[in-house]
């Protein structure tokens, strides 16, 4: 260790005249500035200590105790409590903000969200993304990129991949930033058809008693709809949980920047979409996903109206599919497919009671079918986990 010797420092601004150049950095990228097959390696890296997973997994409701009990989850086979998905799921989704979509005027959907690997508390995740497509509309609209984001561990092994498309503006001669240009040679273990590696499970029934006992496989047949009784109000805590999941883009923390905006996004800062995201699931974690022993993923998901603090959500699930695995994964367990809708300022089973199965037809397709659109819907997704069979 060595040893620096340090004095005090002295005022000096009230005699400093000297006028250097004014800086003003800009951060993100036009459409213009995309190119397919480009790599960015995002900045920034984030331990997740035990603390910030286990904040995570109360704050968003998770009620899976491998999220909340060391024990419980080494009983199952795990090496530690787990980092929650969505967690995960938020944090390499956010830390791509700066170099993705920190100009986009949407995120328009999440593809193909596949959980390869465990996260503990002390792992260290950093995020990558590939351009995998533009569709440039021309001057007067906005583009769509879709990109594919790897999340790797501090080993390099990939624990989420992913893709979204984003909306994105030309600069139509407004100030680009100096981001860091892609580079199609850069590591990105990327694969169509992923794996999953997960420790070898056990099935600790003198554990029973730490979960429901109407969330085991067997409870889930194709056709229930399961309307989820309790909804979350988001208050201005959102601020924070962007900064935190370490998203950047100032349409989720900054009135100056939100209140200087034309168009539907004018106004209040937005709420951060993966945060919603994680409330809604959390509202469907006791009825759903309590006795779940890993989240395969999600598809086709959509935030189909924003949220803003002060707006209290609720959801709703209705089971697509169930499959019986046997012990493919090590221990007696099944697939469960489900479709989860997400909803605000109004109760779930007010929901279904006036809008019915509509809430399960997607929004963009409601125009085609002659049916308008539900505005008291926000989100929409499908999503696949593997649950417990009962001891």
């Amino acid at each position: 260790m060595s040893q620096i010797e340090f004095s005090p420092f002295k005022e000096l601004a009230p005699n400093f005249n000297q006028k250097g150049n004014i800086k003003k950095n800009i951060y993100g990228r036009y459409l213009e500035e995309f190119t397919v097959g480009d790599i960015y390696v995002h900045p920034r890296a984030f331990t997740v200590d035990r603390s910030f997973a286990q904040e995570f997994a109360t704050i968003f409701m998770e009620t899976n105790p491998l999220f909340l009990s060391a024990p419980y989850a080494q009983a199952h086979g795990f090496s530690d409590l787990l980092v929650s998905p969505l967690q995960v799921f938020n944090i390499a989704l956010s830390l791509g903000v700066q170099n993705n979509s920190e100009k986009a005027v949407a995120n328009l959907g999440y593809y193909n969200v596949q959980f390869l690997l465990p996260v503990y508390p002390g792992d260290t995740l950093t995020a990558r993304t590939k351009v995998l497509a533009i569709d440039d509309k021309g001057p007067e609209k906005p583009g769509i990129v879709h990109v594919r984001t790897l999340c790797l561990n501090q080993k390099n092994e990939v624990v989420l991949q992913y893709e979204r498309k984003i909306m994105i503006n030309q600069s139509n001669g407004k100030p680009k930033g100096d981001s860091k240009k892609g580079d199609s040679s850069i590591f990105f273990p990327e694969k169509d058809t992923p794996s999953i590696v997960l420790p070898a499970l056990q099935f600790p029934k003198e554990m029973r008693e730490q979960t429901w006992e109407n969330t085991y496989f067997e409870s889930f047949q194709p056709g229930d709809i399961y309307i989820h009784s309790n909804g979350r109000t988001i208050t201005d805590e959102h601020y924070p949980w962007t900064y935190r999941m370490g998203n950047t883009h100032p349409l989720h923390y900054d009135k100056l920047y939100s209140k200087g905006l034309s168009g539907p996004m004018s106004g209040e800062p937005i709420v951060y979409g993966g945060l919603v995201f994680a409330w809604l699931i959390g509202l469907a974690s006791r009825d759903i996903s309590e006795n779940m022993i890993w989240e395969l993923g999600y598809n086709e998901g959509y935030h189909t109206q924003p949220a803003i603090s002060g707006d209290t959500v609720t959801a709703i699930s209705r089971i697509i599919e169930v499959t019986d695995v046997g012990n493919k994964y090590g221990i007696p367990a099944g697939e469960v497919h489900l479709q989860f809708i997400g909803l605000k300022n109004i109760k779930a089973a007010d929901a279904y009671e006036k809008y019915g199965d509509d809430l399960f037809i997607k929004e963009n397709n409601k125009k085609k079918l002659g049916k308008e659109k539900i505005s008291d819907k926000i989100f929409e997704i499908e999503r696949k986990l593997v649950i417990k069979k009962k001891p």
